[in-house]
């Protein structure tokens, strides 16, 4: 029996016809990414609660404020957790344990690893930016075709679903 090879500008152009279609298949959406934040924030909490509290009251630093109740020592602390949390887990995991536990991680849309500044923007500079308006910019995650939010539109990065890993490199491959 014969084995037809199929034709590769074939294949390239039912790849880029179907585009959206894989870009469903392998870029997290909405829900998955909202739910690995939920599961990233009960850890920063946790982490609060057993950490960062007691040592701001062992200091007696859990009153401390600057000026008005927003730069208090508490605050400052618990938003340096946050922040680190995310960049650190980022930059050595490229995955939350949110994003572990669901089976995503983050991955650099030029290239094959995480660059520090690509960290540091979606991370702590695009995470600031969207909780500053309340959330909101992670709405646009809904609506991107990779399913991008704006912090991710800012570092080049988008969150990828782990199975689709090899999927989304061999598209990138028969596409160049």
């Amino acid at each position: 029996m014969d084995t037809v090879e199929p034709n590769r500008s074939h294949l390239n152009e039912t790849v880029t016809e179907n585009l959206t279609e894989f870009h469903r298949v392998i870029y997290a959406g909405f829900a998955p990414r909202f739910f690995a934040y939920i599961i990233d924030l009960i850890v920063i909490w946790s982490l609060n609660s057993i950490i960062t509290r007691p040592l701001l009251r062992l200091t007696n630093l859990s009153d401390a404020k600057l000026w008005i109740e927003l730069f208090s020592a508490s605050n400052i602390v618990q938003s340096l957790v946050f922040f680190l949390y995310f960049a650190l887990m980022t930059w050595f995991f490229r995955a939350t344990l949110g994003k572990m536990i669901l089976g995503l991680s983050v991955e650099s849309l030029q290239g094959d690893s995480l660059s520090k500044g690509q960290v540091i923007f979606r991370e702590v500079i695009g995470r600031y930016i969207s909780m500053a308006v309340i959330g909101l910019p992670y709405l646009v995650v809904i609506f991107t075709k990779k399913h991008q939010g704006i912090h991710d539109m800012f570092a080049d990065t988008a969150v990828i679903k782990e199975k689709m890993k090899k999927l989304n490199r061999d598209l990138k491959t028969s596409l160049s």
